[in-house]
């Protein structure tokens, strides 16, 4: 197994990414939270499934999905050190409509939604960090949404690229394909436009 990290490593990097938290603060998140590794191709949550828990990927990579008359839709990606939940769990106290995959072996650090609302009461800067990071979630999905009705595809994939570099070395093309609203052999089209239509 890869050398572990621990909740101490993880607190550095959501500092450095995201909110420097005062000792007390990342003290009391640090009693709170658990890190675990999941093998890659983990179902985290599913569908219908209620999932309180705010997670903060370490290292590794992960989707969220939906089955739409037996399709598998992409919705969401994330990777490391960006912060991921089920919303209509965690926040509206509802059944999930997604399924979260881990797509790569990924390391995790886990904070319970009682635990997390609870530390925003208590401390200012987690109040932050979770704003922070709530608001950096809505600009993705709202960049998401533009994306969909307005741009072509072409356009999708080059600002999905402008985001994640890296993605399709990570991804695979059919979930990338699903996750742009378009189809596997446009997406092929458009990284080997040699091939015509």
């Amino acid at each position: 197994m890869d050398e572990m990290i621990s909740l101490d490593g993880a607190l550095d990097l959501i500092g450095k990414r995201y909110v420097k938290l005062k000792a007390d603060s990342r003290q009391a998140l640090k009693e709170c939270s658990r890190i675990e590794v999941f093998e890659k191709n983990t179902i985290l949550v599913k569908a219908d499934q209620y999932s309180k828990a705010l997670m903060f990927i370490i290292t590794g990579a992960l989707r969220a999905y939906y089955l739409k008359d037996g399709k598998d839709i992409s919705d969401w990606f994330a990777f490391e050190t960006d912060f991921i939940c089920e919303i209509n769990s965690f926040f509206l106290e509802k059944p999930s409509d997604h399924y979260f995959e881990t797509l790569e072996k990924s390391t995790i650090m886990i904070i319970p939604k009682e635990s997390i609302m609870k530390l925003c009461d208590q401390h200012h800067d987690i109040e932050r960090l979770a704003r922070y990071s709530t608001t950096k979630t809505m600009i993705g999905l709202q960049r998401r949404l533009v994306s969909l009705q307005f741009e072509t595809a072409l356009q999708k994939y080059n600002n999905l690229l402008a985001v994640y570099p890296h993605i399709t070395q990570r991804v695979s093309l059919s979930h990338i394909a699903s996750f742009l609203g378009i189809t596997l052999e446009t997406l092929s089209r458009i990284r080997n436009p040699r091939n015509g239509i």
